[in-house]
């Protein structure tokens, strides 16, 4: 069915992110993780908390019903204190809870109407947005990774090959 399709591919795309994300902060020292070119942008590490923040509240609490404890402006004000295998262990447990709330879901949830952070919405749509907005910064890390380190990280180096067995992502 297509629910199960699109559940199924969202638990997936969650995951493929949150291992492209551990990759790159396990890659880079400490104080690289929490540095900022500007005053204005946002470290590696603030976008991980403000993901980890993100799909608890949105997915977790907003869909799955546990207590939100949200604190949105520490996600973005944080400058360290937090160890990379913090920041890591952080990560992968919010997105593992938030994919066996997605993974269990029904057909009949998914129409389900909920309101997260003011907005009134399906819990279809709010899957989609957990997934939309954790590309989006994942694409930011990534893209930080490359400009602090010079380094290719080579996710897709197999594309270049003549065969291969990966799915396109």
């Amino acid at each position: 069915m297509i629910d199960r399709l699109f559940l199924d591919f969202s638990v997936a795309k969650l995951d493929q992110y949150r291992g492209k994300i551990e990759i790159c902060v396990r890659k880079l020292h400490e104080d690289r993780i929490w540095s900022r070119g500007h005053e204005t942008e946002n470290s590696i590490g603030n976008l991980c908390l403000h993901l980890s923040g993100n799909v608890r509240q949105w997915i977790v609490s907003g869909v799955g019903g546990a207590p939100d404890h949200r604190n949105r402006d520490s996600e973005f004000n944080a400058r360290g204190g937090i160890s990379t295998d913090q920041l890591v262990a952080r990560l992968n447990e919010t997105v593992a809870q938030a994919c066996d709330v997605i993974a269990k879901l029904t057909p009949l949830r998914l129409e389900e109407e909920v309101t997260i952070q003011n907005y009134r919405l399906s819990v279809l749509e709010a899957v989609y947005h957990v997934v939309e907005h954790f590309s989006h910064h994942t694409g930011q890390i990534l893209f930080a990774m490359k400009a602090i380190s010079g380094e290719d990280l080579g996710f897709y180096r197999h594309l270049g090959q003549a065969t291969h067995d990966e799915t396109t992502p």
